[in-house]
C-alpha cells in the first residue's frame, strides 16, 4: 500500500474490533491481584457531593443499572432516596438550581452535545429542558440568587457558535439575551456581574486575535476594550463587589506568567500593582466569599496545589481543617448560601480521600463517607516530582511512580504523556497510575513543552512543534529513566490518550526502537484529516489552530512528516489501538487509518472501539474492558 492511500476516503467502512484477539489479551490481563481493575475502576457508591443552598440536605452520585445517577439525603437521616435513572450514560455534571430543584447534563453515546435537565429534589417533575438535536448547551451563569431560571449558551442558531439565553427551568422556556451571529467574529465567552447581568463579552478577531468586550448596563451595546493576539491574555474572573467597571481578572499581558490583577474595563488598564503573582508558574484562579463580598485566595499549581489567602477568615478555616486532617489534601467544595456549612474534600496521590460535612460556627467536622474504602491507601504507589533537561536545555518537570517496595532500579516502564496537549499532568490520584503500579510497572508522566501553566514562553515553545520537540521532550524524559538506571531499557511501554495517543503514534514512528510496545488510546494520526474533522463548534478558532499544529498548505511537508498515519512503515513494536466510535474530538477515521494501513502490512493490531463511547471510555463496563486488555497487553509484551 502507498502511503499516501493511507487517507481515509468518504464512505469507506467502519474497522470493527478484533474481537478474538482482544478477549485473548483479556484474559491475559485478569490477573490474581490484591486489587482487580474492578476495585481501581468501578463506580463509587457516594461521589460528588454537593449542599443545597439552605444546607439542610446533601447530594451526591452514586450507581443505578451501573450509571451515575443523583441522590438525596436529609442531613441528620441515614435513608437516601434516588431522584434520577439515567441508564444510557452518566450523568456528567450537576448542580442545586435552588432549595427544591437540582439542574444536571448529560450527552448521548460520548457525542459530547450536552442536555440540560431539571428535576425536584423529591424526583418529581424530571425534564429535558433543552431537547434540540445536535444541540450542546454551555453554562454561563446559574443564577443562584434566582429561583426559577438560569443563563445557558446554545449553539441552536449555528452548530458553530453559541448564543446566550436565559432559560425558565420550570417551563424549558428560553428568552435569548444577545446575538453572536457574525462567524468571522465568533463570541466565545459571556460573563455577567453579581446580578446576573450580560456585562463582559470576548470575541475571536481575524481568527487569531482576541478582544475583550465590556458594556455598563445590558441597555448598552458592547464596546472594545483591549484587544490581544491569542498567545497574551486578559480573562476577567468576576466583577468587583459594586458592579462597577472593575474586574478581577488573570493576565499576562507584557509577562511571561499570568498573574490575578484588578482591571477597570472602563479605562482599558489594570489598576495598581497585581494582587497576586508566582515567579514559578501562572496563577489558577482567584475565589471569593458572596455573602461578605470579599475576594478569599488564589489558587496555583507548582507540583502541587497551593493557595495564597486574601481573607483571614478563610485562612484560619483551611488552617483548622487541615489540622483536623492532617497529611492530606484539603479542599472546600461547596458552602450553603449563609456560608456556615461547608462541604470538604480530602485526596491524595494513593487515595480517592473521603467528604466531611463541616459546620464553621461550630467548628464541628463529620465525616460522610470514603470515596473508595475498599482500597488501603497504604497498599498504593507514592507519586513524585521529578526534573529533567531536554536535548536543548529547558526543564521539564514530570512525576515518576515507582510500584510499592520496588527499587528504582531497572524497571519496566510505562511512558504516559498527557492528554491537551495544552493542559498538564499534576500531583492527585490517577487510577490508570495506580493500577500499573499495582501490576509492577514504574509509570512516568512529563509536562513536554507546551503544558499549560508554567508561562507563555513555555507554553509557545510547542507551537508547530507536534512530533517534533514536544515528542523530543517526551524520547528525552525516557532516556533519562535509562540513564539514571531507573528503567530497564528493554522493557519501556508509551501510553497515552488523546494528545497522548498522538504522541504515542509519534514515539513509535519517530524513535521505533525505543519502545518495546504502546497502546494509543483515541489519538490524533493524520494531522490533515484531524483539521478536517473538528466540531463545528472549533472551527471560529482554526486559524489559532493552524498557528498552533500547522497549516494544512503553507507547513505541509511539516504536517504529512509528523503525522504517524504517513509513516506507518516505521512502526516495528506490537500496537494496540482503542477509540469510541462518537469521538467528536478525535474522529474514529484517526484510529481506523492506523489499524487498516497495519493490516494491509499483514501486521495484527488489536484494536477496541466502543460504539456507544465518545474522547475517551466513561461507561464501567467499557473501562473494565480496556484496561484488563492493557494488563494483558503489557504482560505479553512488557
Amino acid at each position: 500500500m502507498a502511503q499516501d492511500d493511507v487517507v481515509k476516503l468518504p464512505g469507506d467502512p467502519k474497522l470493527p474490533s478484533s474481537t478474538e484477539e482482544l478477549q485473548k489479551l483479556i484474559d491475559a490481563g485478569t490477573t490474581k491481584n490484591k486489587y482487580s481493575v474492578e476495585d481501581f475502576f468501578k463506580t463509587p457508591d457516594k461521589s460528588s457531593y454537593q449542599l443545597s443552598p439552605d444546607g439542610q440536605y446533601f447530594s451526591y452520585m452514586g450507581p443505578y443499572e451501573r450509571r451515575r445517577n443523583i441522590y438525596i439525603q436529609k442531613i441528620g437521616e441515614e435513608k437516601a432516596v434516588r431522584i434520577t435513572s439515567e441508564t444510557d450514560r452518566d450523568i456528567s455534571g450537576y448542580f442545586w438550581a435552588n432549595n427544591d430543584q437540582l439542574i444536571f447534563i448529560k450527552d448521548s453515546g460520548g457525542d459530547e452535545n450536552f442536555s440540560l435537565f431539571g428535576v425536584d429534589k423529591d424526583g418529581t417533575n424530571a425534564k429535558d429542558l433543552t431537547p434540540f438535536e445536535k444541540v450542546r448547551i454551555e453554562i454561563i451563569d446559574n443564577l443562584e440568587d434566582v429561583d426559577d431560571a438560569m443563563i445557558i449558551g446554545m449553539n441552536k442558531n449555528n452548530p458553530m457558535l453559541f448564543d446566550p439565553y436565559r432559560i425558565n427551568i420550570n417551563t424549558g422556556e428560553v428568552q435569548q439575551l444577545a446575538e453572536n451571529n457574525n462567524p468571522a467574529e465568533p463570541i466565545s465567552t459571556w460573563m455577567t456581574d453579581h446580578e446576573g447581568k450580560l456585562r463582559i463579552a470576548v470575541k475571536v478577531v481575524d481568527g487569531i486575535n482576541q478582544t475583550v468586550m465590556y458594556r455598563a448596563s445590558e441597555k448598552e451595546a458592547f464596546k472594545d476594550v483591549v484587544t490581544t493576539n491569542f498567545r497574551e491574555s486578559m480573562t476577567p474572573v468576576f466583577f468587583d463587589f459594586d458592579n462597577g467597571s472593575v474586574v478581577y481578572a488573570a493576565s499576562n499581558i507584557g509577562r511571561d506568567k499570568s498573574v490575578i490583577v484588578k482591571f477597570d474595563m472602563a479605562t482599558g488598564k489594570e489598576v495598581g500593582d497585581p494582587i497576586f503573582e508566582s515567579k514559578e508558574v501562572d496563577v489558577d484562579n482567584i475565589f471569593y466569599s458572596k455573602k461578605r463580598k470579599v475576594p478569599t485566595g488564589i489558587s496555583y499549581t507548582t507540583w502541587k496545589r497551593q493557595y495564597y489567602f486574601l481573607d483571614k477568615e478563610r485562612e484560619r478555616t483551611q488552617q483548622i481543617l487541615e489540622g483536623k486532617l492532617p497529611n492530606q489534601e484539603v479542599v472546600v467544595t461547596g458552602m450553603s448560601k449563609d456560608e456556615n456549612k461547608m462541604m470538604i474534600r480530602t485526596y491524595s496521590d494513593r487515595s480517592l480521600g473521603a467528604y466531611y460535612y463541616y459546620d464553621a460556627t461550630s467548628e464541628k467536622l463529620e465525616k460522610i463517607t470514603d470515596v473508595s474504602p475498599w482500597i488501603n491507601p497504604d497498599d498504593l504507589a507514592e507519586m513524585k516530582p521529578v526534573k529533567y533537561k531536554s536535548r536543548d536545555g529547558y526543564e521539564i518537570n514530570g512525576y515518576l511512580t515507582l510500584p510499592k517496595g520496588k527499587e528504582a532500579k531497572n524497571l519496566p516502564v510505562v511512558v504516559n504523556p498527557h492528554g491537551g496537549p495544552w493542559a498538564r499532568d499534576s500531583w492527585t490520584y490517577n487510577p490508570e497510575i495506580q493500577l500499573l503500579a499495582s501490576r509492577g510497572y514504574a509509570v512516568f508522566q512529563m509536562n513536554f513543552r507546551g503544558s499549560v501553566g508554567y508561562g507563555r514562553k513555555f507554553w509557545e515553545m510547542s507551537f508547530k512543534e507536534w512530533g517534533r520537540k514536544m515528542q523530543d521532550d517526551i524520547t528525552d524524559g525516557a532516556k533519562w529513566l535509562v540513564d539514571e538506571g531507573i528503567a530497564d531499557e528493554k522493557r519501556i511501554a508509551i501510553y497515552g490518550a488523546s494528545y497522548g495517543g498522538y504522541a504515542t503514534l509519534a514515539g513509535v514512528t519517530k524513535t521505533p526502537d525505543l519502545y518495546a510496545c504502546a497502546i494509543d488510546n483515541v489519538g490524533v494520526s493524520n494531522l490533515f484529516t484531524f483539521m478536517e474533522t473538528i466540531p463545528p463548534y472549533w472551527k471560529p478558532y482554526l486559524e489559532m489552530l493552524y498557528e498552533m499544529v500547522g497549516h494544512p498548505e503553507k507547513d505541509k511537508e511539516a504536517m504529512k512528516a509528523n503525522s504517524p498515519a504517513f509513516l506507518v512503515d516505521e512502526i516495528k513494536c506490537p500496537l494496540f489501538v482503542v477509540q469510541g466510535a462518537n469521538d467528536p474530538r478525535v474522529n474514529i477515521d484517526e484510529a481506523d487509518q492506523i489499524v487498516r494501513s497495519l493490516r494491509a502490512r499483514k501486521i495484527d493490531v488489536p484494536y477496541m472501539v466502543k460504539y456507544n463511547e465518545g474522547h475517551g471510555f466513561h461507561n464501567e463496563e467499557n473501562q473494565f474492558e480496556f484496561y484488563k486488555a492493557m494488563l494483558g497487553f503489557f504482560a505479553t509484551h512488557l
